[in-house]
């Protein structure tokens, strides 16, 4: 049965039919592409300027972080067509049937975090804009407007649902990208190709730490999107070809080098034009936008801050309130987006105006790599040990309140996967730096450059595959052709029972 665009989405977390599930892999791009190719990625794109690097360091540093990012994101998108539900709830397969909360707590803060930035870096670019095309007062009371007016359209698109989400999508894929294609002709006469940064040569003691700083950055992007792809990518039949979905998850960030060079070379234009913008101590990238932008332009920029605001927003709100049904299941999909957007769009408001808590981008960045690339590295080695094999009721063991199950492991936890990300996670902490915003204990031992995102990931790999070998999951998690790579053991699993069911008194034979 197909759902119509303008039918409110009832599907949570359960698995999705198959009938329902005709979804392309044309569309996970459109999704995961149109949920990027925004005006926060050109926020994200203006850092190698700001952190001192000129235009071809810049565009090195992007174009290796991003395509690292995406090569790490692209597994994250096989488990949705695959169990036909979301990532978070995908997880319970390596982290336990309680343990999958890790991937819902994480997916919460990104989502909120980027639906905030969304609204903030959207909305302050159509207050700008509206002031210079038409004299618009940039007053709180407008910047307030303009946010509650942003945030309204978001929710509204979230709670019609994932039909509604690829229909704005389709539109904003084709429209922001002609939007951006225009200001190449918009910026040409000012942009200088050979800016050259404030570092004389390689040898500066700086220069690596800024390099490193600045493609970290850039491959946070694609890493943000590892617990929200099952989110779309449910919706595609489970006969899929796997390399065409990947290959659209991949493709997608690969894309989105568009907005991250018009970020690139704005900024570059910026601190040339308009230095007071590009101030490390407080850098206004929106601001210098718009000053150094021909009076022609405004519209579209204005028209790129609302459609691509809402694209980010709407991917992000969207998941958010999946996954928080998803762990409190007394609560509907459209209940749970109410909620979370209602407290999003408080948190807007307070850190904007009352707190003024705005985050800085490149610590939420840092944060975002070294909490989610050791659990992306948990479920993509999981899916190669499982031969890509899965019970998918057994996964919904949790949104039915029930117990037991293959994925049941140690009363719902799964200690292997768990300490493999919180060990990776927290190590890989104490080597973050960034300097000025937060140093870790052992941020300087590579004389300044974050090594954070390496560390975390050969930790998590080799900790995972080495705690599944010594300790062996038991054999009814790899299905009928057994474990790749790793060893199981003969432990027998737990029938699945209802919460007020008595278990049986002796545990299901192994299979």
């Amino acid at each position: 049965m197909t759902t119509s665009i303008t039918e409110v989405e009832t599907n949570g977390v359960e698995r999705i039919p198959d009938a329902d599930r005709t979804a392309r892999p044309v569309d996970l791009f459109r999704l995961a592409f149109g949920g990027a190719n925004t005006f926060a990625t050109c926020v994200l794109g203006a850092f190698p300027i700001l952190f001192g690097l000129s235009f071809w360091q810049g565009l090195t540093a992007t174009v290796l972080g991003l395509l690292a990012g995406a090569l790490l994101l692209a597994p994250m998108s096989l488990f949705g067509p695959r169990n036909g539900t979301n990532n978070a709830v995908s997880s319970s397969a390596h982290l336990g049937v309680h343990g999958r909360v890790v991937g819902s707590f994480l997916s919460l803060l990104t989502a909120v975090a980027f639906f905030s930035i969304s609204v903030w870096s959207s909305g302050d670019a159509l207050v700008g804009g509206a002031h210079r095309l038409a004299d618009v007062p940039e007053s709180d009371v407008t910047y307030g407007i303009a946010y509650a007016i942003f945030a309204g359209l978001v929710l509204v698109v979230c709670v019609y649902g994932f039909r509604f989400m690829l229909m704005v999508n389709k539109i904003a894929v084709v429209a922001a990208s002609a939007l951006f294609v225009l200001g190449a002709f918009a910026f040409a006469g000012d942009f200088d190709a050979g800016y050259a940064g404030s570092f004389a040569s390689t040898s500066d003691p700086l220069f690596w730490p800024s390099f490193v700083g600045a493609a970290l950055i850039v491959l946070s992007n694609p890493v943000s999107f590892g617990a929200f792809l099952g989110d779309w990518a449910r919706y595609i039949p489970a006969d899929t070809p796997r390399r065409r979905v990947m290959g659209a998850a991949f493709l997608a960030q690969a894309a989105t080098l568009l907005p991250f060079v018009f970020g690139l070379a704005t900024a570059s234009i910026i601190a040339t034009k308009a230095a007071k913008y590009v101030d490390p101590a407080a850098p206004n990238y929106v601001g210098g936008l718009l000053a150094i932008s021909p009076g022609w332009y405004f519209l579209p920029l204005c028209l790129i801050a609302l459609i691509g605001g809402l694209s980010t927003g709407t991917t992000a709100l969207y998941g958010t309130g999946l996954d928080v049904s998803s762990v409190f299941t007394r609560f509907s999909r459209v209940q749970s987006t109410f909620f979370i957007g209602a407290l999003s769009i408080a948190f807007i408001f307070v850190g904007r105006f009352a707190l003024n808590l705005t985050q800085s981008i490149s610590t939420f960045a840092t944060l975002i790599i070294t909490c989610t690339a050791p659990w992306m590295i948990v479920m993509a080695l999981g899916y190669v040990t499982r031969r890509g094999w899965y019970d998918a009721d057994a996964l919904q063991v949790f949104n039915r309140r029930q117990t037991g199950g293959r994925y049941w492991f140690n009363h719902g936890w799964n200690w292997r996967g768990l300490s493999t990300w919180l060990l990776s996670a927290g190590v890989a902490l104490l080597f973050t730096n960034l300097p000025g915003q937060f140093v870790g204990p052992l941020g300087d031992l590579a004389n300044g450059t974050d090594i954070s995102l390496p560390v975390g990931l050969v930790l998590a790999a080799v900790l995972y595959l080495v705690l599944l070998t010594v300790f062996p999951e038991p054999r009814a998690v790899y299905g009928p052709d057994g474990p790749r790579f790793v060893r199981a053991s003969d432990t027998p699993v737990p029938p699945i029972t209802d919460a007020d069911e008595q278990p049986a008194p002796e545990p299901a034979a192994a299979l």
